[in-house]
Formats: structure tokens, sequence, C-alpha cells
């Protein structure tokens, strides 16, 4: 079965959910239906008092199911704004939609299967038959405002699975358990790296002792990599004057995500969403001769994002969120080799955290939709063609991916699969042309003259909470020693070898491990599963035997054996994971 017919078939069992809603629940209204990957969902209105969860799904489902037997026919009839108007005036959202037809000057077309009909452009298998039950299942209830404004209404949003077979089926369940276990939501409380808090507000993490730490140790990493090649720590404010994202282009292409801000004097400033703009100032404060260049700038920031409640998850979409970022200001001969220093710092770091293999996506701008960038469509051909060029050089498999672009530049796109085999967008480059122009970045030549420069935009993890949400459910929290906030949890047997224990810390932190004691007055056995839980690396019992000096006891993460050695050897081979960093 190739992608249209799948297309078609989970988009014909979308029709086959309202259809069956309808039956069940006269008088909801219906929203829109489309197909997602590996399913669908419909979004709907339901009547006052009637309250649908996942515990109904059961019943819609097999109503569903019982439709779909019935052999309908899909056909299509074509409509006047008029007529589709008149169809469906007892349908807000539908209207809404015919509206947008209207305004658009495009076709309407109604899709009648049976007793149901819906506005639809169309998709669908030529009878309901064709749609196979064995592989569907109606998956979960969750909620949607009417268009993802928050401003409109809430609806309810069915989602179901559909697969060719009951088998694929089975398995994208398997994955779905797997994935639940794995929830960085989850683990994060039961880890204790991040906790968010009412009186704070949605979308705003506060990162707990371990979780910063956790942090730290990924980015501190990060600009080891980068200040072995040349960049330089900057520092920028949170907020700016309107004045410098109208230069950059953000006031008019950005709007709906800022922060706006009016000063009691009654100036308009935003919440920093990326740090680009601010950095261009800090080149721009000297003049620059060919031979100050590259510029490289790095800085680990918070920037402020007004997404929708709706779209909050945890720490992989917030609200304020943490960017490894980085710019470089070159000139356009050297382009080639910094992508190439940053490629390599990727490919480093990925490694070092379980990630072996990247994908490499070009991402490129829909020139049928230009308005969206800033620029000419001259500029984007130069800079798309220098990255494929790029990617080239490096000897890769690449994709191009036409309208996922930054509004600013394209950019080479590095894609990560975990261990459950679901595929990431984490580092990136983008190349830049469009941000120089626009604030008048430039160096003198050779010859003395005034050179336009180019600007590189390199994030490592990118958002950092979302990297780390990404990290998490990769690692199922059992994270590499190197990266673990713990590393060493040493649980002494009685009060009476509490103080050993803590010579036994002290010495292990001076030698650069991180380190846990447990001091609480409990069983050894409750202090061992205690540990296990936080899925901390090596567990050392702290008895008699270990203060008078015979080899230890270790609990290895993962073994069901426990490993015998001596303590300076223990010591060392924490130390030497740490340093190779193994992941």
């Amino acid at each position: 079965m190739n992608e249209e017919q799948l297309h078609n078939i989970r988009h014909s069992a979308a029709h086959m959910l309202a259809a069956a809603v309808l039956e069940l629940y006269p008088g909801t209204k219906l929203a829109i239906g489309p197909t997602i990957e590996n399913g669908f969902y419909y979004d709907f209105k339901f009547p006052d008092g009637i309250t649908i969860s996942d515990a109904d799904l059961v019943k819609i489902e097999k109503k569903m199911k019982h439709i779909i037997k019935g052999a309908h026919k899909f056909v299509g009839k074509p409509a006047s704004y008029d007529e589709a108007k008149e169809i469906e005036k007892d349908e807000p959202f539908k209207l809404d939609l015919i509206k947008e037809l209207e305004e658009k000057g495009e076709n309407i077309t109604f899709y009648e299967s049976g007793p149901f009909r819906d506005l639809c452009r169309g998709g669908h298998v030529e009878r309901t038959t064709e749609i196979t039950v064995a592989g569907l299942k109606l998956d979960k209830v969750a909620g949607a405002y009417w268009r993802g404004d928050e401003k409109n209404p809430m609806l309810t949003r069915i989602y179901g699975l559909l697969f060719e077979t009951r088998e694929e089926l089975d398995k994208h369940l398997q994955l779905l358990e797997e994935a639940k276990k794995r929830d960085h939501r989850k683990l994060g409380k039961e880890l204790d790296l991040f906790t968010f808090s009412e009186l704070v507000g949605p979308g705003l993490p506060l990162w707990t002792p371990r979780g910063t730490l956790l942090r730290n140790v990924l980015d501190n990493f990060v600009w080891e990599l980068r200040e072995e090649r040349g960049y330089q720590k900057v520092s920028i404010p949170h907020i700016t004057k309107k004045d410098l994202y109208e230069t950059s282009g953000h006031w008019e292409k950005f709007s709906d995500e800022l922060y706006k801000i009016v000063s009691r004097e009654g100036h308009e400033f935003a919440m920093k969403p990326m740090n680009c703009p601010h950095h261009t100032q800090i080149y721009n404060h000297v003049a620059r001769s060919y031979k100050d260049l590259p510029q490289r700038y790095a800085e680990t920031t918070t920037c402020y994002r007004d997404e929708q409640t709706g779209e909050l998850h945890g720490v992989s979409r917030t609200r304020a969120f943490s960017q490894d970022d980085a710019h470089v200001f070159c000139r356009r001969n050297q382009v080639k080799v910094e992508f190439l220093k940053i490629w390599d710092i990727i490919d480093i770091f990925y490694k070092a955290v379980g990630f072996n293999e990247l994908d490499v996506r070009l991402s490129l701008h829909d020139p049928d939709n230009f308005k969206k960038y800033l620029g000419t469509p001259e500029i984007w051909q130069e800079a798309e063609d220098a990255l494929r060029e790029i990617a080239k050089e490096k000897g890769v498999d690449y994709v191009e991916q036409k309208g996922e672009a930054a509004f600013y530049g394209p950019k080479v796109d590095f894609m990560a699969k975990d261990s459950i085999g679901r595929e990431w967008q984490v580092a990136t480059i983008q190349l830049d042309i469009n941000l120089p122009e626009r604030f008048d970045l430039s160096c003198t030549n050779e010859q003395g003259e005034k050179e336009r420069i180019v600007m590189i935009h390199a994030a490592i993890m990118g958002s950092i909470e979302r990297f780390l949400s990404i990290f998490i459910e990769h690692h199922a929290g059992n994270f590499p020693v190197w990266t673990a906030p713990v590393q060493v949890q040493f649980l002494p047997v009685s009060e009476k070898h509490v103080e050993d224990a803590e010579k036994f810390e002290k010495e292990f932190k001076e030698a650069g491990i991180r380190v846990g004691l447990d001091k609480a007055d409990e069983t050894v056995g409750n202090k061992v599963r205690k540990a296990v839980g936080q899925k901390i690396p090596y567990i050392l019992v702290v008895g008699d035997k270990e203060i008078a000096g015979e080899d230890w006891m270790v609990r290895v993460r993962g073994q069901v054996d426990q490993e015998k050695m001596s303590k300076e050897e223990f010591k060392e081979q924490v130390k030497n994971e740490s340093k190779k960093r193994i992941a």
C-alpha cells in the first residue's frame, strides 16, 4: 500500500468517526478531521452536558466499525458558496471554513458516504469496506482550541490509529506503551529534575539542583568544543526595544509569538524570542577589518515565546527556554570552513550523548509562499546552493525539505532517532544573508572597500529544555555516567558507618566525581531500592568491610551481579568514564 492509499483510508476513517459520533450524540457540531502520522483525528463540539473521555472510545469505535461494514460509497458533489452555507447553516465551524474558502476563491466539495455528509476536498477510498478495521483503534481524547487559538471555543479531539494490518497496529501500541514509561514528564518528576508551579505559570519550568547539574554538564561540554574552535562568550539582556525587531523583521514575521512590554514612559519593548539580533549589535559596535573575521560569539541564555496553552508539553514545548546559541560573522569565502567546524562539534557531541547516527535535512524556503521570508529569491538561491555544496563536501546523504527554512535563511537540520525509533530534529546550522543586509553588517576588505558579510547561526542542543526531553526519553532516565547528576551513591549500613561514608563522599568529590550519600535511618534494602529507582549508575553499601579497606562490591546499574574492585580501581573507572564521555 502506497502513501496516497494509506492517506485515503485514514481520511475516510475520520469521516466514519464523525458519522459514529453524530449517531451516538445528536446535536454535536463538527469541526475538522485530517489525517496525521499513524492515523487521524476529528474535532467536535459536544452538546452542553456531554463530556467525552477515553472510557467512551470503545462504544464510539464499535459504532464506527458498524458503519464501515455498511459498504457505503464515497461520492463527491461540488457546491456553490451559497449552497454550502445553506447546507451547513447549523454548523458554525463549517461556516467558518466556507468563508475562508470563499475568500481564497477555492472550490467547495461535499462528500457523502451513506447517511453522512461532510465538507471535504477529497482523498477517499471508493467504499467504506476498504478501511482496514483490523488495524483501526480509537486512541485517546484531548482538548483543542478551534484553529489552535485559545480565544476560540475549546473542542474535543478524538484521535484514531489506523494501520494496514493488525500486526502493524499491535507493534505501534507496544511502542506507545514503551513511550509512556519513558515520558520525560513522568521521569523528570521521579528523578527530581524539574518541576512546574501554578504560581509561576504553565510552560515555565523550574529546574532542581539535579536537573540544573545535568543541564550544566551538557552545556559545559558544548562550550568546551566551541572554545577549542575559537568561540568567545558574550552576554545580552533579555528585553529589547521594538526598533531592534523591526529592523530584523521579527516584529513583522514573528509578532504573534512575542511577549510585548510597554514601559511606564510608553516605550515598547519585547522579551527576546531569539538572540541573533542582539548579537548583530555586538558585532557592529566597532568597525571591523577582514583581519578580524571570523567573529564567533556563543551564549547560553533564556528566550521567551508566547506559546498557546494547548501547545505546551512538559519541557519539550515551553514559554521560557534556554538556547546554547552561537553566531559566526564571516566572509563568504569562510562559510564552508566555519560550517564544517560546527558540523564537527555536532558529530562529537551527539556520539557522546548516545546518538551515533544523525540524518541530514536541508531545510529550504517555499518559493510558492515567498511572503513568509525576508530577502529576495536570488539571495535565497545563493544561500541554498552554498548549503548543498557543503553537504556534498561532507560526503553525507541528505534530503531537501521545502518550506522548512527559517524566515531569514536556509538551514542544515540534524535528525536523530531515539532508542524506540522516533525521529527528532536536534542540532541546526543556518546560513543567513538577510540579517547582515538589514543591519548593514560589513568589514573592510583588502582593497579598503566595504564588504558585506554573512552570518551563521549554530545551535547544538538548541532549546536545552527540548533536547533534555528527547535525551531523557532516549535513555529512559539511565543517563550515561558522564552526564548523570549523581554518579555514585554511598549507602551507610547504619549510623555508625555514616562518618566514614562522609569521608568517602569527600574523597570522591575531590576527585571530580558527583556523589550522593543516603544517611536516612532506613534499612539497606530500602536505600538500595531508592537508589535503583533514581537510576544512579553506581551504588556502594558502606559497611565494616569497606571501611576496613577490603575490596568493594559495587552495584552497577543494569547488571544483576555486583563488581568487585578496590576503592582506587573504582574511583579511576568512574573518572575515566567521565573523561572519555562514554555513552
